[in-house]
């Protein structure tokens, strides 16, 4: 299947609204199903960027969308915001707890859209650190896209619907595979607990990256859950490109395998 280039598919989907000294860009719509007790509704999804820059206040037409390209991997968007930690029992002296390093999905988490498993897995992973007696839920807000912020993520949905895979998606807007960083939650999880924890992923680049940043962990937990038409190819992709650990029936707690 041949995709349509970046330029093409994102031109009509992207509107500038002038204000004072400043500009919106609008991008959308773009579909969204989403599970409302249990009944799937597709609504449609935009979201608006402020700019002041006047080169890309003044743009017009396809060199606008091409400037805001050239310019998105470099407007630091997953900055700005804050992120928390969610603690469970007596999680600094507790012998063994649980912890989900959980990246902000604005989508997934707030709206319930059935694009990823972002929204089960943040409930679920609660639900787990409830049930085990100690734990930690991290939010992390500067995560949006594997790091590239809400705004780049909705670019990158657009491309996604004309054929991209998440990892394609975010390369050809300029960025990393996953551009997370972890040392601002490492530093606040050094402040709450010394004793080793047990990750709660899927990702074994996840749990590497986390133990470069000096996390003292010794176990993983896989979490998979959630499927269905909307997200197939997403966490096909997460297993494909990214290196996540398939989900093994009836394997144990602790255990995965990369697919071929």
């Amino acid at each position: 299947m041949t995709k349509p280039d970046i330029l093409t598919i994102l031109q009509n989907k992207i509107q500038h609204i002038s204000m004072d000294n400043s500009t919106n860009i609008l991008v959308g719509p773009i579909k969204l199903p989403v599970n409302l007790d249990g009944e799937t509704v597709t609504f449609q999804w935009y979201s608006w960027l402020k700019v002041t820059d006047d080169e890309l206040i003044q743009a017009e037409g396809a060199a606008a969308t091409e400037l805001l390209i050239q310019r998105l991997s470099s407007m630091n968007l997953a900055d700005g915001q804050q992120s928390s930690v969610l603690v469970y029992g007596d999680f600094q002296h507790s012998d063994d707890a649980l912890i989900r390093m959980h990246s902000i999905c604005h989508t997934g988490d707030i709206f319930g859209s059935k694009r990823c498993d972002c929204g089960f897995q943040l409930h679920q992973s609660m639900k787990m650190i409830a049930e085990h007696g100690s734990g930690a839920l991290f939010y992390l807000a500067n995560h949006e896209g594997r790091g590239i912020g809400l705004f780049s993520k909705a670019m990158a949905y657009l491309l996604q619907e004309e054929g991209y895979d998440t990892v394609e998606a975010n390369l050809e807007l300029g960025f990393a595979d996953d551009s997370r960083d972890y040392r601002d939650a490492i530093s606040v999880l050094q402040r709450l607990r010394s004793k080793p924890v047990t990750l709660i992923t899927n990702n074994p680049k996840k749990l590497e990256a986390l133990r470069a940043a000096g996390m003292n962990t010794v176990k993983r937990v896989p979490l998979w859950g959630d499927v269905s038409v909307f997200n197939e190819k997403y966490l096909r992709t997460k297993v494909v490109r990214s290196g996540h650990l398939e989900a093994v029936p009836d394997a144990g707690y602790l255990e995965g395998r990369v697919a071929k």
